[in-house]
């Protein structure tokens, strides 16, 4: 260890000398209450500090002491299900240990040490077994729904196994193997943070990330790998979604990051997760879920690093072959922490006020997103949803625009969707996904029309935003009936298939194959309907039919395990505007 003493303290930002030696990003004990730190600029043994935790009362003179290795997370059983703050200090066990008022300098393991997990061995492992980085020496069941492997960690060099514990009972703290070179083997080991895990290969994305949310699975869908940003002001719906995406998309683990928002927003979700039902298992969500949770009160630098210990507990799960989603609410905030810890350094701003590598950083958070062939042989992906909180809902500023650098796909969320209680509030015209060609594969096996409905469907509403400034002037009555069929069935995309409601217990998730039906019998009825319009129908006969409303109610009246009832709307579809079209042919005959 090396030490040295504090020469300035501005805020969470501590200038130090006498640490020659020390490598950039290494982890220091600051001050007498001994406050975690990462040294994050050297210079000849001054070494500026941003430090953790609250460091009121610090002072010059007072000692700082590096451990010359890089800030690190503990990585192994028992991380999922726990609540972390975002140096991986378990929140429960601190609260256990010293009340609701967390103490600066109080010190918890990441993990259980005192837990024994039962490790079972992968057939043909045993001492003198060759090995290597990512190879799967055991399990460990961690949760009903999360099977850990224990894998030879990323840095060991050996090529064999000198001894091997075998199958037993052990704490992340035992040794169960050791190389030639006398390197240990836990079941758990230390990954800095800030380094992206290896791989053997990133693989071209070409699965959707199934939500449940009609607007995000068929009109912008996510794949399993790829990144997307949910835009949006004070109110629209950020959290929300997020919440909504979290307990019913298809991914292995979730890792919800609450960086920098509101504390009564992250009570809710410290509160509500624990109560949710995984849809999958029928058991508690958090039994594939992992929080971490900061909060706009506490240090700002603790903020900055929480992104970087989600993303490094995604990477790690997905070394063993599981699909993560992570949810990061909101990168508008952990932004913010970069613009006062750069301001605390004096470095030049650039606009408005955040630090000229602003867009560095939000690369290097949004590409260690991907899916990946993995060191231990199988796929795995890591999905990255990023809340943005722009000012007044200004998409301009500098955050969103930056962040749509490095993200495919784009949910901006609509205030006027959102003061109509229209949920998700997920704008169909600004927002855009480019996974659709991707994934087209996998949902051209489900419904060849996908693609073909999808794009019709957007035309359409595109064509309503249009056909609605003219209304705004001269009125819906002064258009003919071909164009107020377009606002008729816009109007039905959006009461029938964009809205979706979280407390209906049909609407609040919905299979792709239902998504899909909805939408090709709302398109279906457009296209028959302006035929027959065409014949000389007028519009009021058309909207009048009992199908629309049936269609329109599909979402909540047809359960997912009795999609063959949407036949039979289809059967009414048929009959009804079967009996229109020989009707006014009839008439034309006339």
């Amino acid at each position: 260890m090396i030490s040295g003493k504090i020469t300035r303290i501005s805020g969470p930002i501590v200038y130090a000398e006498g640490l020659e030696g020390c490598g950039l990003y290494d982890v220091v004990d600051v001050g007498d209450k001994k406050l975690i730190g990462e040294i994050i600029r050297q210079d000849k043994g001054k070494a500026t500090i941003q430090v953790y935790e609250d460091d009121t009362g610090m002072k010059i003179g007072e000692e700082v002491t590096s451990f010359e290795r890089p800030l690190s997370l503990r990585l192994g059983p028992g991380l999922v299900g726990t609540i972390y703050d975002g140096i991986q200090r378990p929140l429960e066990a601190m609260f256990a240990d010293s009340g609701a008022f967390l103490a600066p300098g109080v010190r918890t393991e990441p993990l259980d040490v005192q837990k024994r997990w039962h490790f079972e061995v992968v057939d043909g492992i045993a001492q003198g077994s060759a090995i290597a980085p990512g190879l799967v020496l055991g399990f460990v069941q961690e949760t009903s729904s999360i099977r850990h492997a224990i894998m030879v960690p990323p840095m060991i060099r050996g090529r064999t196994l000198k001894t091997f514990s075998g199958a037993g009972d052990y704490t992340v703290d035992d040794v169960i193997a050791t190389t030639e070179f006398d390197e240990e083997i836990r079941l758990s080991h230390y990954w800095p943070l800030r380094r992206p895990r290896p791989y053997r290969q990133k693989l071209a994305v070409s699965q959707p990330l199934i939500t449940g949310q009609r607007v995000i699975d068929v009109f912008f869908p996510l794949s399993k790998g790829g990144t997307a940003a949910i835009p949006g002001g004070f109110g629209t719906g950020k959290t929300m979604t997020q919440h909504a995406v979290a307990k019913w998309c298809d991914a292995d683990l979730i890792v919800y990051i609450g960086c920098g928002e509101r504390g009564n927003e992250m009570t809710d979700v410290l509160t509500e997760f624990p109560t949710l039902i995984d849809p999958r298992t029928g058991r508690s969500l958090m039994e594939r879920t992992i929080l971490i949770a900061n909060t706009s009160n506490m240090p700002v630098a603790a903020r900055e690093v929480s992104l970087y210990s989600g993303i490094t507990l995604a990477e790690y799960y997905r070394d063993m072959g599981m699909h993560v989603a992570i949810m990061a609410d909101s990168t508008s905030r952990w932004a913010e922490a970069l613009r006062e810890l750069s301001g605390r350094m004096e470095e030049m701003p650039a606009e408005e006020g955040f630090p000229a590598y602003l867009p560095t950083r939000l690369a290097e958070f949004y590409e260690r997103a991907g899916r990946v062939d993995s060191l231990c042989g199988k796929e795995g992906s890591v999905s990255v949803i990023g809340a943005v909180s722009p000012p007044g809902g200004d998409f301009s500023e500098p955050v969103t625009q930056h962040t749509k650098r490095f993200i495919r796909c784009f949910w901006a969320l609509d205030r006027e969707l959102a003061n109509a209680r229209h949920y998700p509030a997920i704008g169909w015209i600004e927002s855009y996904s480019e996974y659709a060609d991707e994934i087209r594969e996998w949902w051209d096996k489900l419904d060849p029309k996908w693609a073909e409905i999808r794009l019709a469907a957007l035309d359409l509403l595109k064509k309503e935003q249009r056909l609605q400034q003219i209304v705004r002037l001269i009125g819906p009555d002064a258009l003919p009936d071909g164009e107020r069929l377009v606002l008729t069935v816009a109007d039905m995309i959006k009461n029938g298939f964009l809205q979706q409601s979280a407390f209906d217990a049909v609407d609040v998730y919905s299979l792709p194959e239902k998504q899909i039906q909805i939408l090709v019998l709302m398109m279906a009825f457009y296209h028959r309907a302006l035929a027959v319009i065409k014949q000389g129908a007028p519009l009021a006969k058309v909207t009048a039919l009992p199908v629309r409303e049936e269609i329109v109610r599909i979402k909540s009246t047809v359960p997912n395990d009795k999609l063959e009832m949407v036949n039979e709307i289809e059967g009414h579809l048929d009959a009804q505007m079967g009996e229109l079209e020989r009707m006014y042919r009839k008439v034309a005959a006339l």
